[in-house]
């Protein structure tokens, strides 16, 4: 049985909660309260106002800026707002002073949008070595292995899209910066979950959309270059946004702003950002450790429950490993079947790997769960 306070006040807050179980976070995340009234004050302004009121518009973007470092621990002008976590890791592959004979290691079990851009240096002389993983689970000596005097970028995902793995992030700094390497953190699926300080875990660069775990709308994410390399990436996708006199057009200086905020060479998505502030603001209510134990504690009652069932859980659940994400099988049952008859009866779910997937976020309660279980148990 799981406690309601303060999470039933949270729940509130999702409007969502209404009518699905929500197990899908890992995914796409439906939206916030205070994310959809953003959005909704946004159109209603620009529709009634035209841009009148852009510079209040602009305060909420630097007001998420500030929102998003807090959550990390960062700088506001160490954070750049992005369009997804794709963009955010082609601003250092592309920008990366990369010279052929280098190389990048990467689980070879990585979201494709952790790959492809590495991969796609091939043509610079650049290679992209793959990891290879066993049943999900990185493991730090196969990384160090892989790594020698060449290495530039040692790229890992915070939590595993497919089976949760959950790395250690002061090992794997670690690890890179002991092999003069920098770290580049895809942090999609534990941002939002898990307490981060990268004053005290010192990631090279980081980034996250915001659909997932921080409640968001799609297209609208973080990305966070150390202060101290901010001059050793080459800026990409410049613009009248990237410079100092931001706003004056008829002064052409190149003069690039001395902050993370160069990546922001056009035009904000203003609602999107602006929906993403406001669900980082609810989700700043709630200490984030208490956030990780809450969704740690929702998912261990899961993997519970899907005993009854006799499931076999992929996912490893150790002291450290575990994180919002269960995959499990069950037996005799196609996942994409089961997934199906899970939507219609309002719960939702994924599949990944062969296997469904579960995510819950801290509003999930004991009601949303037995639902779940109903729905697994119809088949």
């Amino acid at each position: 049985m799981l406690t309601s306070d303060p999470w039933s006040d949270f729940r509130r807050q999702m409007p969502s909660a209404g009518s699905w179980a929500c197990f899908d976070h890992a995914a796409v995340a439906p939206l916030s309260g205070p994310g959809r009234e953003a959005i909704v004050a946004w159109a209603n302004d620009l529709a009634e106002n035209g841009a009148a009121n852009w510079p209040r518009w602009a305060e909420r973007i630097e007001k998420t800026r500030r929102r998003g470092a807090e959550m990390i621990g960062a700088e506001p002008d160490e954070v750049a707002l992005v369009r997804s976590t794709t963009e955010g890791i082609n601003f250092v592959a592309e920008g990366f002073p990369w010279r052929s004979g280098d190389n990048i290691v990467v689980p070879a079990n990585e979201f494709p949008s952790n790959l492809y851009p590495w991969m796609h240096l091939a043509d610079r002389g650049v290679d992209t070595r793959r990891v290879h993983v066993e049943h999900g689970r990185v493991r730090l000596d196969a990384l160090a292995a892989a790594c020698d005097s060449r290495t530039r970028i040692v790229a890992v995902s915070w939590v595993g899209y497919a089976g949760g793995w959950r790395m250690d992030l002061d090992a794997l700094v670690e690890l890179a910066h002991s092999r003069g390497a920098l770290l580049f953190l895809d942090a999609i699926q534990g941002l939002g979950v898990f307490p981060l300080d990268v004053r005290r875990t010192p990631v090279d660069f980081l980034a996250a959309d915001g659909h997932k775990w921080l409640l968001g709308p799609e297209g609208a994410g973080l990305f966070y270059l150390r202060r101290e390399h901010l001059d050793l990436l080459r800026p990409v996708g410049v613009g009248w946004n990237s410079v100092v006199q931001t706003l004056d057009f008829s002064h052409i200086e190149l003069k690039i702003k001395p902050a993370a905020g160069r990546y922001e060479g056009g035009t904000y998505n203003m609602a999107g950002f602006a929906a993403l502030g406001a669900s980082l603001d609810l989700l700043a209510r709630y200490p984030r450790a208490e956030i990780a134990a809450r969704v740690l504690q929702i998912t261990d009652e899961i993997c519970r429950r899907l005993g009854e069932l006799v499931a076999t859980v992929a996912s490893c659940r150790d002291t450290g490993r575990a994180s919002g994400i269960v995959a499990f099988d069950l037996a005799g049952q196609d996942p994409s079947q089961v997934r199906k008859r899970c939507r219609e009866r309002r719960v939702l779910l994924s599949c990944r790997g062969g296997r469904l997937r579960v995510s819950p976020h801290a509003y999930n309660n004991d009601e949303d769960i037995e639902r779940l279980i109903e729905a697994l148990r119809a088949g």
